[in-house]
């Protein structure tokens, strides 16, 4: 299948995704029933989008031959549609508009979000599920340092000691890797990680808790540096058509998908619990690969998990003690 071809195919199922996704958010938020409640319908959809981002592992499992840059390019090219025509509906305006309005921090996000995507493709390839998406799990404390540092954000005495147990959950886990390639997946993990970082203080620098305009300029950016890349390589445009659809199946279901539910659901929930319930996307990727292909974790992949998990937890738990600031929507 050519890529003109899979791009027509995808169109319509795109447009029609987007729009059912919207209309259930809608009618869910508008018809829910008493009992439930705000914070319930919440953490539904953070909940839904942490298990939609977990198959992140097990889509690149899937792919046969690809490299990183044809699996980016593919699934950026399927976000970059999908989010267009869901941001062209919630918002009744080009998404070009409000990337004009947040201007430079809009660039920034979305370039760093562009090599997070890049790490964490890189990183599963080169290291198991489980050891990958718990070093992804590091981001919020990357972030509270990265804030820290470039916007004079003040950091909890609670989240500096989560730290420190969150490095020492880190050496127990790359400890043994020296001197091999898994070491490379799981610096390209931490690095992953750190692009995460990026891109949530790029937001707060640009004063917006719109996150679906920077991921579609990502989507945008991607498409052209991988596109660049390919040719640079002498990589083939044309993939299999195993790894085409499954590759644009994660820009649509895995990544736009998922963020559309935790844009919706995040608005009624205060941050720490934000946080526990990222871990559903931690806890599930390594089981999908599980279950569906066998892959296990190394003994110190998951003692140093462990550790890393309970720096989380605790952190997540201190912040539920102190007041949550009020929730403004974008």
């Amino acid at each position: 299948m050519s890529l003109s071809q899979m791009m027509q195919n995808v169109r319509a199922d795109t447009t029609r995704l987007a729009l059912g996704l919207e209309f259930i958010a809608i009618t869910t938020t508008d018809n829910i029933p008493s009992s439930l409640g705000a914070h319930q319908h919440g953490v539904l959809f953070v909940f839904a989008a942490g298990v939609l981002w977990s198959t992140v592992g097990l889509g690149i499992r899937l792919i046969e031959e690809a490299g990183v840059w044809q699996i980016l390019l593919y699934r950026s090219m399927a976000m970059s549609l999908f989010l267009y025509v869901v941001i062209c509906f919630r918002s009744g305006e080009n998404p070009f508009v409000q990337l004009r309005r947040t201007g430079l921090p809009a660039v920034v996000a979305a370039l760093s979000l562009l090599a997070a995507y890049s790490g964490a493709i890189y990183a599963i390839q080169n290291t198991s599920v489980a050891n990958a998406m718990l070093l992804f799990a590091t981001a919020p404390f990357l972030t509270a340092v990265l804030a820290w540092i470039v916007l004079r954000e003040p950091v909890r005495r609670a989240t500096w000691i989560a730290i420190v147990i969150a490095l020492v959950g880190i050496a127990i886990m790359v400890v043994d890797k020296s001197g091999n390639v898994v070491l490379k997946g799981s610096l390209a993990a931490l690095g992953s990680a750190f692009g995460f970082a990026v891109f949530t203080v790029a937001l707060r620098w640009g004063r917006t808790s719109e996150m679906l305009p920077s991921v579609f300029l990502s989507g945008l950016f991607g498409v052209i540096i991988t596109l660049a890349i390919c040719q640079l390589q002498g990589l083939s445009l044309i993939t299999s058509l195993n790894d085409g659809s499954v590759a644009f199946a994660m820009g649509i279901f895995q990544v736009g998908a998922g963020l559309i539910l935790y844009t919706i659901g995040s608005r009624s929930l205060p941050a720490a619990e934000l946080t526990l319930l990222s871990l559903a996307e931690v806890l599930l990727g390594p089981l999908w690969v599980w279950l569906f292909l066998g892959e296990t974790a190394t003994t110190n992949t998951l003692i140093g998990g462990a550790v890393l998990l309970a720096a989380i937890v605790g952190n997540a738990m201190s912040g539920q003690r102190r007041k949550p600031p009020p929730i403004t929507g974008p």
